[in-house]
């Protein structure tokens, strides 16, 4: 578990560091400086250390540095706000995949209720894609404390309770079938 927040922070660490700037500073072309800088600073210590880079670290990077570069050139924060949005849309659409939460679950899931986990993964999908449109809405205000709440709070709330439920649902559903399978033996 650990080292899956390790790679989320490592794959969200110039949001975060935007983030961290933009309310240390209250302005936006610091913080979208700062905010490439650490995502180019990101990719030359994994160099170093030699370390693997993901397709994701080198988009992240791309997006990064073209999103950023136009918020500086165009001094409008609407392009940097985007950035989250274009990794939920990516993110949803590798979600599409049918079947690609069996990999993540426990085998009692796997083989009791495989067809709810694949409705789930659906379903994860269009939350992802709700959230990128969230995103996009915010993002087009330039609203910058609206758009820090929602990145921060309500994107990760959303994910927070939709596990949740997810959780509760698959332990109801495994149960039953399990108890119903009992009474059938």
């Amino acid at each position: 578990m650990k080292s899956v927040f390790a790679r989320l922070a490592s794959d969200f660490l110039s949001t975060i560091v935007f983030l961290v700037v933009y309310f240390a500073t209250d302005n936006v072309l610091i913080a979208t400086g700062v905010a490439i800088a650490g995502a180019i600073a990101q990719v030359v210590y994994a160099r170093v250390k030699r370390q693997a880079l993901g397709y994701m670290t080198w988009a992240s990077l791309g997006l990064v540095i073209v999103l950023g570069g136009a918020t500086l050139l165009t001094n409008d924060p609407r392009f940097v706000l985007a950035k989250p949005a274009i990794g939920h849309i990516a993110i949803g659409a590798i979600m599409l995949k049918r079947g690609w939460m069996l990999r993540y679950l426990p085998p009692i899931v796997t083989e009791t209720i495989p067809e709810y986990a694949t409705l789930a993964g659906y379903a994860w999908a269009g939350l992802m894609f709700i959230l990128a449109a969230g995103t996009i809405a915010i993002a087009a205000t330039g609203d910058m404390k609206l758009w820090a709440f929602y990145v921060s709070v309500v994107l990760v709330g959303a994910k927070v309770a939709a596990f949740a439920i997810q959780y509760v649902a698959f332990r109801f559903l495994v149960g039953s079938r399990l108890r119903a399978a009992a009474a059938r033996a």
